[in-house]
């Protein structure tokens, strides 16, 4: 099992190489203005710009209520087949879970 681990940590010596061994699977982007996605990567660059498909987005917004001054939180949902995201806006990149 640690040889296993060993050849894992050997493939990532950069973070892009983490990124890199996530394409064609589904990984989950936390962007700038609580925007989150979770999408198959299908390209990407050293910019972090990346091509995702079959995009599940989740944008949050908090209102405040002008009568009673309560906080609202509110959650927008929508499916997208291809999306371009510009990497000035990611803030997190996780890969999909592996299992040993």
């Amino acid at each position: 099992m640690a040889a296993a681990a060993g050849e894992e940590e050997s493939a990532v010596k950069e973070p892009l190489d983490l990124i890199r061994l996530s394409l064609d699977e589904r990984i989950y982007v936390k962007l700038r203005s609580e925007r989150e996605l979770r999408g198959k990567l299908h390209a990407y660059d050293q910019h972090l710009n990346m091509i995702l498909g079959d995009v599940d987005e989740v944008i949050t917004t908090l209102e405040i209520d002008d009568e009673t001054y309560e906080e609202i939180v509110r959650t927008t949902k929508r499916f997208v087949k291809f999306l371009f995201v510009r990497g000035d806006g990611v803030i997190l990149v996780s890969p999909p879970l592996r299992t040993i």
